[in-house]
C-alpha cells in the first residue's frame, strides 16, 4: 500500500514538473522582444543666412555754364580762381592789335573777385605794351593814359608806359584780382590806344566761367544798314 502511494506521488509530481516546464516555454515563446535604444547617425542642416547690405548712392550736381552764342572760353582754374589771358600784337593787319583785333573788338568776360594772369607777347616790328584801365571813358581818348586810371602795368611801370614796351618777340606778364566794374585794356604807348589799340574787360559776379567774344562794329554797321 505505501508502495503504491509513493508511486503515485512520484508519478504527480512528475507530471507537475512537466506542466511546469511546459509552461515556461510556453511564456517564453509568446513574450514580446525587447526593443533597445537606437541612436542615429547625426544629420546635418545647412541653414543660409541671407542678408541685406544697404546701398548708399551718392549723387554729385554738376553745374554747366552755357556761353552765349559766339562765345568762346578762356583758359582757367577753378581751384585757384585764376584766368590767363593769352594776348598778342600780331605782325600782321593793323600795328595796333590785341590777338588781331582793336578799336574795342575784343570783349573778356572774367567772374567777379577772379586774379587775372596775363601773359602778353609782342610780334610787332614796334614796341608795344599792355596795361588794364579803369572804364572812366567809352574808348579811350587822349594820346596818353592818366597813370590814375590804370590799375596793372604789364611789362613797363607807372613811369614809363607812354614811351616804353617790349619789343618784338618778347613777352611780359602781370596779374591782378578784378572787383566787379567795367574795364579796358590797351597799349600804354604815346598814340598806341587811340590808334585802335584796345578792348573791353566786364567783370561781375554773375559770370560763372571765363569767356571772351570777338564783335566786328564794321560788320554790324553794315547789317544795320541793309536792313
Amino acid at each position: 500500500m505505501n508502495k503504491a502511494v509513493s508511486t503515485s506521488v512520484v508519478i504527480v509530481v512528475a507530471i507537475a514538473l512537466i506542466l511546469v516546464a511546459v509552461a515556461g516555454y510556453y511564456l517564453a515563446t509568446r513574450s514580446p522582444i525587447p526593443v533597445g535604444t537606437t541612436t542615429l547617425p547625426p544629420s546635418t542642416v545647412s541653414t543660409v543666412t541671407m542678408s541685406t547690405t544697404p546701398v548708399t548712392t551718392t549723387t554729385t550736381s554738376v553745374t554747366t555754364s552755357v556761353l552765349p552764342p559766339g562765345a568762346r572760353p578762356l583758359p582757367y582754374n577753378p581751384s585757384t580762381k585764376t584766368v590767363y589771358l593769352y594776348i598778342a600784337s600780331l605782325d600782321s593787319g593793323s600795328p595796333y592789335n590785341f590777338n588781331g583785333t582793336s578799336d574795342g573788338e575784343l570783349h573778356i568776360f572774367i567772374p567777379a573777385g577772379w586774379k587775372v594772369c596775363v601773359i602778353y607777347t609782342n610780334y610787332e616790328p614796334i614796341d608795344h605794351n599792355f596795361i588794364i584801365v579803369k572804364n572812366t571813358t567809352a574808348v579811350p581818348h587822349c594820346s596818353i593814359i592818366p597813370s590814375s586810371n590804370i590799375i596793372l602795368y604789364v611789362g613797363v611801370s607807372s613811369s614809363n608806359y607812354f614811351d616804353s614796351g617790349i619789343s618784338s618777340g618778347a613777352s611780359a606778364t602781370g596779374s591782378i584780382v578784378l572787383s566787379p566794374g567795367y574795364y579796358w585794356f590797351a597799349c600804354g604807348y604815346e598814340d598806341h590806344a587811340e590808334s585802335g589799340m584796345w578792348g573791353v574787360i566786364e567783370c561781375s559776379s554773375s559770370i560763372t566761367q571765363p569767356y571772351y567774344e570777338v564783335t566786328n562794329e564794321e560788320i554790324e554797321e553794315d547789317e544795320e544798314d541793309e536792313e
